[in-house]
């Protein structure tokens, strides 16, 4: 079974740092792209960094370039989200799914991990 289960998330001030963690289980991660996805209250779900399974190229959207980094670990079957100088407006839900649309509507979502960025 496909399972995908974000940790590391927390309450940090602005300014402050986190490291998010994707642990996947039921498949090998490096096998496909994975991306970090977010959803603030009130707002739809939205793309922050994507890996390549390939030459692990990333991608990064233009609100956290130079502040987040993606990485993986294809020992610990992981990919991770490290998050610098971070603001109020990084405060949301994040989630990692396959980078792939119709993969990760097949794979489903897992509830994700809480940032809260507040003095």
């Amino acid at each position: 079974q496909v399972q995908l289960v974000e940790s590391g998330g927390g309450l940090v001030q602005p300014g402050g740092s986190l490291r998010l963690s994707c642990a996947a289980s039921g498949f090998t991660l490096n096998y496909y792209a994975i991306g970090w996805f977010r959803q603030a209250p009130g707002k739809e779900r939205e793309g922050v960094s994507c890996i390549s399974s390939s030459d692990s190229s990333t991608y990064y959207a233009d609100s956290v370039k130079g502040r987040f980094t993606i990485s993986r670990d294809n020992a610990k079957n992981t990919v991770y989200l490290q998050m610098n100088s971070l603001k109020p407006e990084d405060t949301a839900v994040y989630y990692c799914n396959a980078a792939s649309p119709s993969i990760a509507t097949m794979w489903g979502w897992g509830q994700g991990t809480q940032v809260t960025v507040s003095s």
